[in-house]
């Protein structure tokens, strides 16, 4: 497949530092995802003419507020088709990325894609929440759930040591005004705007939402 010059465009006016083999790896990964999405609906068929905006982009905003250090592990929960799991851990390759989901279906393709793109940093996994008995450095979704529910699926979940810029805890993009859904959680919290980061239209009311959990 060709190199789609306005898709690597659009990666590095945000993350100049991004490699060539990288943007090479997200072009393979658009081809990946258009021939699976014929099969099975990861993501929306009206979508998929914007992935990198829609999906790429979006999932690789948690890059613009942590940089998930190497050997660091990191699990996504309800990752459905695979974000923001699969672009984060391109953009991090020293970084450990479990993606769960409890759909087999689209578990099973999430890690033919990981096979296919030789992401050795990544994995699937066919599991709820409740069930996964490891602990990570930080828990991160998309839209999977209110944050107390969040909360109270990943209690336990993340190790108590800490090396980032952010203690240990959850992150997760989420859409619209957020102060009745933090309003009360007693840890913690930070929101950013995503349309600080990145100026499409897209973006003008999605939000990363943080809660500290150790």
């Amino acid at each position: 497949m060709p190199i789609n010059i306005e898709n690597m465009n659009l990666l590095q006016k945000y993350f100049p530092e991004i490699e060539t083999p990288t943007l090479e790896k997200f072009q393979q990964l658009e081809a990946i995802y258009r021939e699976w999405n014929a099969k099975i609906n990861l993501i929306s068929r009206k979508d998929i003419d914007f992935l990198y905006e829609k999906h790429f982009l979006h999932s690789l905003a948690i890059a613009k507020i942590i940089a998930f250090q190497p050997m660091a592990r990191v699990l996504d929960l309800g990752t459905g088709g695979g974000f923001p799991g699969i672009p984060l851990a391109l953009f991090f390759p020293k970084t450990e990325f479990v993606l769960a989901d409890s759909i087999g279906k689209k578990i099973q393709v999430v890690q033919n894609i990981i096979d296919a793109l030789e992401i050795n940093n990544a994995k699937a996994i066919n599991s709820r929440a409740e069930k996964i008995d490891e602990q990570y450095d930080f828990i991160v979704s998309r839209a999977v759930a209110p944050a107390y529910e969040l909360m109270k699926w990943t209690q336990g979940k993340f190790l108590k040591m800490y090396n980032h810029s952010l203690k240990n805890g959850i992150i997760c993009l989420k859409g619209g005004d957020l102060q009745e859904e933090i309003q009360g959680i007693k840890k913690t919290t930070k929101v950013w705007d995503i349309q600080t980061f990145f100026e499409e239209d897209f973006f003008t009311t999605k939000k990363i939402l943080y809660i500290q959990m150790i």
